[in-house]
């Protein structure tokens, strides 16, 4: 063991009259220790509160969304054309609407979208997300039966409507009649109950055939396509790539860009959060600062010996450094390993539950993240290092013989 760490660590673990000094070292590390831990926790907090509300949008939202300018009146031609785009996996049309569904006196205001049963499952997660019923069973209808309808589990749950129960969907485009416009009103039939995660979808969503939906809200053409890409960090390229294509009029925009406040709020909050919880790291430093200002001041006739011993000034400065880098490279171990324990099992237990309709998730997520966690190490080994600088550059400093006059 090298003499400048031997020395460093039986100060720190000092006995007998010098019990303080260790208590001080203790409270030091405990303090370190504990920011770490709560920082690890708070990013792994917020790295998955934001995860959690990217994947259940996106698997309810598409990627990328594309219009064009002189309509959608032939889209099978326009989704061929979009699927060659490199990296688009899945393209499928929507027509968006609005409406009042109701079932006997209960009611509700809806987003209708209107969908390609065939191509929409490759786009978003609406297959999947079945829950009761089933997708095949979404079509326009004929002299027989009435066209189908997907609601969300809370839409369900609103109107008390379950699995082949009729609701009436009322639109603002109406048709004209002597007494003036009259609302269009048709009469669907529930075929599924999806859950998709999303509360705004679960909740105020329903999806028809494009047939039906063009019905209810007097459109004849499709308002837009919608891509799914490979990697959804790249979606920002594609979409310029794909309003760039010559010969074409279209206009693209991505998930990242129709979504940028929420995520803009959401990283806010984590840098925000995170340099709160950091003055606690900056608080344990200067802990460490005030525990070496007093070691030194009681080991000044230590110091005092080792310099007529023949120490030199610099291995006085490395024994307090290497003394205050123990107590930050050990506090900051077990803060990180216990940050990760305790994130890790609150996210597996699903322990801290969430009204659903405010935070969009149903529990809080923790997604420990070891970039994160490497940053926030090395952050706090750089402090306690900083904070060593100034009690061993007195301690170097120091004057034997002023040390040893009145021992």
């Amino acid at each position: 063991m090298p003499f400048e760490l031997f020395v460093a660590l039986r100060y720190l673990f000092a006995r007998r009259k010098q019990a303080f000094i260790s208590v001080i070292s203790l409270v030091s590390m405990l303090g370190v220790t504990v920011g770490v831990m709560a920082l690890v926790i708070a990013l792994a907090l917020m790295t998955g509160l934001q995860q959690g509300v990217r994947d259940r949008m996106l698997g309810s939202q598409a990627h990328v969304y594309v219009w064009k300018t002189s309509g959608l009146a032939e889209y099978h031609p326009e989704v061929e054309k979009l699927l060659r785009v490199p990296d688009v996996l899945g393209a499928a049309p929507a027509l968006m609407g609005k409406a009042l569904v109701s079932k006997g006196d209960q009611q509700s205001f809806i987003t209708i979208k209107g969908i390609d049963p065939a191509l929409e499952p490759k786009v978003t997660d609406i297959a999947s997300a079945i829950t009761s019923g089933s997708f095949a069973d979404l079509t326009d209808g004929d002299d027989e039966n009435l066209p189908g309808i997907l609601v969300g589990r809370e839409l369900a749950g609103q109107l008390g409507a379950m699995l082949g129960d009729t609701v009436n969907v009322l639109t603002p485009n109406g048709t004209l009649s002597p007494m003036g416009v009259m609302p269009r009103q048709r009469r669907l039939k529930v075929v599924g109950i999806f859950q998709l995660g999303l509360f705004e979808f679960d909740q105020s969503f329903g999806y028809v055939t494009l047939g039906t939906a063009g019905r209810l809200a007097g459109k004849t053409d499709p308002d837009h396509i919608e891509l799914r890409v490979r990697d959804i960090y790249e979606a920002p390229a594609i979409a310029e790539e794909i309003s760039d294509l010559e010969g074409t009029t279209y206009i693209a925009q991505d998930w990242a860009d129709l979504n940028k406040s929420l995520f803009s709020a959401l990283w806010l909050e984590k840098v925000a959060i995170s340099i709160a919880i950091g003055l606690i790291v900056m608080v344990a430093a200067l802990n460490i600062v005030a525990s070496l200002v007093l070691l030194v001041m009681e080991k000044s006739r230590d110091i005092g010996i080792l310099k007529t011993m023949g120490a030199s000034a610099t291995t006085i400065r490395r024994i307090f450094m290497l003394q205050g880098l123990v107590i930050g490279l050990v506090g900051t171990g077990v803060g990180a390993t216990l940050g990760v324990v305790v994130a890790t099992a609150l996210d597996r237990t699903r322990a801290i539950r969430i009204p659903a309709d405010v935070y969009q998730l149903s529990y809080l997520p923790f997604t420990v993240v070891p970039r994160d966690v490497v940053l926030v190490v090395l952050a706090a080994i750089v402090i306690c290092f900083v904070a060593t600088i100034y009690p061993s550059r007195q301690a170097a400093r120091l004057d034997p013989a002023e040390a040893l006059r009145h021992e």
